[in-house]
């Protein structure tokens, strides 16, 4: 009984950790310690009861996340159930992989192995296509600002790898079984790394967002549950009471207004009791109004974005699997004409590339219509900014169940606050615009080749160095080691 008081006791621990520092609303700073006592437990303990350590652990802190993707997102079993036991395994094995590196002499490989490895999983689970780059480590920093600014360089990446790379530091230099001289070089590399992106985080934080500032306005009118026909009583009063807002706003002078995705459904035929009010609003006030609705042409409907007064139509190019079964997905990007404000749908932000392609193509702010899930609301908002960080673009996301948010290429938040349908909120902020594309919108996913590279060399580092090196392979260390009965 003894011998497992340890491994459940880290176990735990780290449960709770992941617990409290992931999922939809996260505390920052926990997410970077919750591996830390599976790695000073593994190189004690067999690599089988490692791994398992780390698989357990992880599902503990992961647990809520089943409930949101099964009831909240109305997902499938089977694609959770594959999501959630990829990135268990994944973790374990990056676990086991650090252990042999630390039980083998090689701190500075095994510094490297599990930032390296995790950023790779994030990045192939993002290429699938089914969740975009959702499932990262990376937005539970989103309201530390100096650390995301690194996003700008290397994308939501590199923050993934920072998160990852302190608790395997930590591990490295709390075994004291290693060599003095090589902790004290491993730390000396990642305190320089660490200073480095807090230092660029902090001179990127002294410079102008942008230049050009436009104010906008984002507006979600109470409405019943579901979005509203257009030519209903309710639709008809929604549009009324949505006029009025925007009438408010202009007055305290918004050149847009950007409203909240599928307020409406509409048809061709129908569309005109939406666009007259709005175009002639639009017109009157000398503004630009971005609708969300859904809209029914022939036999197909999308998830579109609308700008009045030009009528230009934006599909939603990413669907949510299940619950936009029922719609066709857009493939075009598209500007309010003669400026430089892009078009976006909520769940296309989950999708760093077509971001970055609005902001290649000239985009300095996206005007993105959308609905969350309420729980969600902390999460989705703040993925969204860290897309503006990435490719260097102001957002302004209102989404109805959700948050309004209004942020700058710095990821701070100029102005928000939260929504629901038994409520009507608007906010107003002064959004600069950035001048240059960033880094990252350059060169799109550059960092996940670095981590491939980085995660060879810890590969080849377990592989040819003998499990029996004099530091390591000593009776002080194997009486450190609890074998499963």
């Amino acid at each position: 009984m003894k011998r497992l008081l340890l491994p459940v006791a880290a176990v735990v621990l780290s449960a709770v950790l992941w617990l409290l520092g992931t999922g939809l609303h996260p505390h920052p700073g926990f997410v970077a310690l919750a591996p830390l006592p599976i790695l000073l437990l593994a190189p004690r303990v067999s690599a089988r009861m490692a791994f398992a350590a780390a698989v357990v652990s992880w599902l503990g802190g992961a647990y809520p996340f089943i409930s949101y993707f099964g009831t909240t997102l109305e997902q499938p079993p089977l694609p959770t159930i594959l999501l959630l036991g990829v990135n268990s395994l994944s973790y374990a094995g990056l676990i086991v992989l650090t252990r042999t590196l630390i039980r083998r002499g090689r701190p500075g490989a095994a510094m490297l192995a599990l930032p390296a490895g995790w950023v790779l999983m994030e990045y192939l689970i993002s290429l699938t296509g089914l969740i975009g780059a959702w499932w990262s480590v990376a937005y539970t920093q989103a309201g530390v600002l100096p650390v995301i600014q690194v996003a700008a360089l290397t994308g939501w990446l590199g923050i993934s790898f920072l998160i990852m790379l302190i608790p395997a530091v930590l591990a490295v230099l709390l075994d004291t079984t290693a060599p003095r001289a090589a902790r004290i070089r491993c730390a000396a590399a990642a305190s320089t790394v660490l200073l480095a992106v807090l230092g660029y985080g902090v001179w990127q934080l002294s410079t102008p967002a942008g230049r050009d500032p436009v104010i906008v306005g984002l507006v979600a009118v109470s409405q019943p549950e579901d979005f509203v026909p257009v030519d209903s009583a309710d639709g008809r009063d929604m549009i009324t009471r949505t006029v009025t807002e925007i009438d408010r706003l202009a007055d305290r002078g918004a050149r847009i207004v950007v409203l909240p995705e599928k307020s409406w459904s509409a048809t061709e035929s129908t569309l005109p009791i939406l666009s007259g009010p709005l175009t002639e609003v639009a017109n009157r006030r000398n503004l630009h109004v971005i609708a969300g609705l859904v809209l029914a042409r022939g036999d197909t409907s999308i998830n579109a974005a609308i700008d009045f007064p030009s009528g230009t139509v934006y599909a939603k190019h990413h669907l949510v699997p299940g619950l936009e079964s029922d719609l066709t997905p857009g493939t075009e990007s598209k500007q309010v004409p003669g400026t430089p404000w892009a078009l976006a749908v909520c769940y296309d932000l989950d999708y760093p590339d077509l971001v970055r392609t609005n902001r290649t193509e000239g985009a300095t702010l996206l005007l993105v219509p959308a609905l969350d899930f309420r729980e969600d609301r902390w999460r989705h908002s703040r993925m969204a900014v860290l897309r503006g960080v990435e490719s260097g673009l102001a957002i302004a996301r209102p989404a109805q169940l959700g948050d309004l948010v209004l942020s700058d290429a710095h990821g701070r938040i100029l102005a928000s606050t939260p929504t629901d349908i038994d409520r009507t909120r608007t906010i107003l902020a002064a959004l600069p615009q950035p001048a240059t594309p960033t880094i990252y919108a350059r060169f799109g996913d550059w960092f996940a080749g670095a981590a491939a590279l980085l995660f060879a060399i810890a590969i080849y580092s377990a592989i040819h160095t003998r499990s029996a090196t004099p530091a390591f392979d000593n009776p002080a260390r194997r009486a450190q080691v609890i074998e499963p009965r």
